[in-house]
């Protein structure tokens, strides 16, 4: 198969799987995005894309929607053929080999899932085991977290701060003392936003930059723009939208972060949100990947990045462990000061209650109640989080069953490479410097 065959199949398998399932990648909003996270390429958009029957698959929100419409889906099925797309990708991944051939063997098995998964919400095939999802995306089993050794710890620093503790209901009830004592005012959230991206890009410029190419070091790491959304489902979104370019053609790799304007939030959880997104999370990452491409040391495949697939598991790692890069450190309890700790070790808990989530919803199949209130008790998780978690999240065929244990796979699978690796060995591994990886293929580079 030729390059320019190759890019157009994983065009069509990406952007059509992610139509399928009520996605648009030219959306500026993460309420309209869903599997591509980015079209930053200036190739025209696929048929998948823009044959007439992708709007109105999109505009009913795909197989996932509440009751698919499975006339809209065979209308755009009879149009735009997904499954010989992945099938194309899997075969030139297998042709191209080496690196590039792996990432590309990933992509197709997360997206033939995810075409199983479609199909067996249009009653066309059966439940697609939750084992077979977890291992395709994670490359290990399925299993329940373990956040005790995080509580303990967070139980320990509170007391340290003045807030004693009678058992778990008065660790939960000092854990929200404490939030409360810290929170973020809604209305101040893009001025606290922008003054932490300015913080945690200069942390950057220290402990990252020194350790990438020269190139890199006139990349913006972080142009990104906060917005408050209201009523989403998910606490925030990073949109990359890579479209803007400057006056002699190169882009200028802006972002937007949408913040759910109901999230509940302290400042120390706040700076690990702007390290996880921006910089030297999401934003940072995407940004190097562009130029890498734009100077054609990554393939087209680095211009559609996904969500739901193994290279966003390593994402998720990067971004959940973007706090410790920037202070240069390997472990919370390194952070310069022990709020910090309380915050990021909250979020690390966060991940334990996304992947526990997924356990608990589609291993023990027990009712939302049940989930949320081990959620809030045994991972310290707001109430709205929990929420979300265990409904819109927890309980989405796709995202409940794939995505949720990526969080923490991803996580635990960079913070380990980090403690192994010295950071002229795993950062430029980390963000693309050796080729375009993925969490199953990042170890053989290092």
């Amino acid at each position: 198969m030729s390059r320019p065959a190759l890019d157009a199949a994983i065009a069509d398998a990406v952007i059509g799987i992610d139509t399928l399932w009520g996605g648009d990648v030219m959306n500026p909003s993460g309420v309209g995005r869903f599997i591509a996270d980015c079209w930053f390429s200036d190739e025209p958009l696929p048929a998948a894309y823009t044959h007439a029957a992708a709007g109105p698959l999109r505009s009913s929100g795909g197989v996932g929607a509440g009751t698919p419409d499975a006339v809209v889906s065979d209308s755009y099925l009879a149009a735009v053929d997904v499954r010989d797309a992945i099938a194309r990708v899997l075969d030139g991944g297998r042709a191209v080999g080496g690196l590039r051939g792996a990432y590309l063997e990933g992509l197709a098995q997360c997206c033939e899932v995810m075409w199983d998964l479609a199909m067996e919400r249009l009653g066309r095939g059966p439940e697609v085991p939750y084992d077979r999802c977890v291992r395709t995306i994670t490359g290990r089993a399925p299993e329940p977290s373990q956040p005790a050794a995080k509580r303990e710890r967070v139980a320990e620093l509170l007391e340290a701060a003045g807030h004693p503790l009678r058992g778990r209901d008065s660790l939960l009830a000092a854990v929200d003392a404490w939030r409360a004592a810290r929170r973020v005012p809604a209305k101040s959230i893009a001025a606290v936003g922008d003054a932490f991206v300015a913080y945690y890009d200069a942390l950057s410029a220290r402990h990252l930059a020194p350790f990438l190419p020269a190139e890199l070091a006139r990349v913006p790491r972080a142009n990104v723009r906060f917005l408050a959304i209201e009523n989403a489902w998910f606490s925030g979104s990073m949109n990359y939208l890579g479209h803007a370019r400057r006056p002699d053609g190169s882009p200028e790799y802006e972002a937007t972060y949408e913040l759910n304007a109901a999230l509940e939030i302290s400042v120390p959880e706040f700076q690990q949100l702007v390290s996880h997104e921006v910089v030297p999370g999401h934003v940072t990452t995407f940004a190097y990947l562009q130029d890498l491409f734009v100077r054609g040391l990554a393939g087209f495949e680095a211009s559609v990045l996904t969500m739901n697939t193994r290279a966003s598991v390593l994402f998720e790692g990067i971004a959940n462990n973007a706090i410790l890069i920037a202070h240069g450190v390997t472990e919370p309890a390194e952070l310069p000061d022990r709020d910090l700790e309380i915050g990021v070790l909250l979020a690390l808990l966060q991940d334990d209650a996304k992947n526990q989530a997924s356990w608990m919803t589609w291993h023990e199949r027990l009712p939302q109640a049940e989930v949320a209130a081990t959620l809030r008790a045994e991972c310290l998780v707001t109430a709205e989080r929990a929420d979300k978690l265990s409904g819109p999240w927890g309980r989405h065929p796709l995202l409940g069953r794939m995505y949720l244990p990526a969080y923490r796979a991803g996580t635990e699978l960079v913070a380990e490479l980090r403690r192994e690796h010295p950071p002229e060995v795993i950062l430029p591994a980390l963000y693309g410097v050796r080729g375009l990886v993925d969490a199953a293929t990042l170890p053989s580079v290092l």
